[in-house]
């Protein structure tokens, strides 16, 4: 059967961050879902809470496992949502995961530099977006420089979602993952961290870090990203198929 992608984006983004993969896999054949958390994207003016954010990641993956073995794919926050949605007690129906730009426990203290960085950028003229533009222009290819922000900047959800993070359990979650995952990390991105961790917890996990790449893996250096995607689809493609 063919493999379903099921796309998770990250904090303050939303689904538009996908579009280069979007590209890659209806050239590739595969069908794909690319969600917008709650208080991000098309879902703005909802409130961001832990229990909605994998709701919204449970109901895509059971709708796209209608349909055939799910790869479910996460990047920064996204990535450490979909590793605890992965690890639950109970697994959920996903044949392989990607977990991006995630390599870092969220514990309360690096959570709240974080939320100074977030109070410094509110502080700014327009809350920064001039900023996050610059940066944007002098790091990302231009194909894919607008899919960063195409749906907006979720600013409002920022705080809660820092928050719920707090309440995730990866320590707990990685080592209860029954199926093939890929940890993928750009080289010079600061949630590299916790990288050996999170191989202890999980040694069956591929890890691969993508050079001269930040934390933007998935638009800095796409093809790379797609390439790697590819490798996943392709090695669950040569699972044999459950039941029958």
């Amino acid at each position: 059967m063919v493999v379903q992608v099921v796309f998770v984006h990250g904090i303050r983004t939303s689904a538009t961050m996908w579009r280069a993969q979007e590209t890659f896999l209806t050239e590739r054949g595969n069908p794909f879902t690319t969600v917008d958390l709650p208080g991000h994207g098309r879902r703005m003016t909802e409130e961001f809470t832990l229990e909605r954010a994998l709701g919204t990641i449970d109901e895509a993956v059971r709708r796209a496992a209608e349909m055939g073995p799910v790869l479910l794919v996460g990047h920064s926050m996204g990535g450490l949502l979909t590793a605890e949605y992965a690890g639950r007690e109970h697994p959920p129906p996903i044949a392989g995961l990607i977990a991006a730009s995630c390599t870092a426990i969220p514990r309360r203290n690096a959570l709240a530099t974080y939320r100074l960085f977030i109070r410094a950028f509110d502080s700014l003229p327009d809350r920064g977006d001039w900023l996050a533009a610059r940066v944007l222009q002098l790091t990302l290819p231009e194909a894919t420089r607008a899919d960063v922000s195409a749906g907006g900047y979720a600013y409002d959800a920022q705080h809660a979602a820092l928050e719920s993070l707090e309440a995730l359990d990866i320590e707990a979650a990685l080592p209860r993952i029954r199926v093939p995952t890929w940890f993928i990390n750009g080289q010079f991105d600061q949630l590299r961290i916790n990288e050996r961790r999170f191989m202890a917890l999980k040694p069956d996990a591929e890890l691969i870090v993508v050079p001269r790449t930040s934390h933007l893996v998935t638009v800095m250096r796409p093809r790379v990203f797609n390439a790697l995607l590819a490798v996943a689809l392709t090695t669950l493609e040569a699972q044999p198929a459950q039941g029958g």
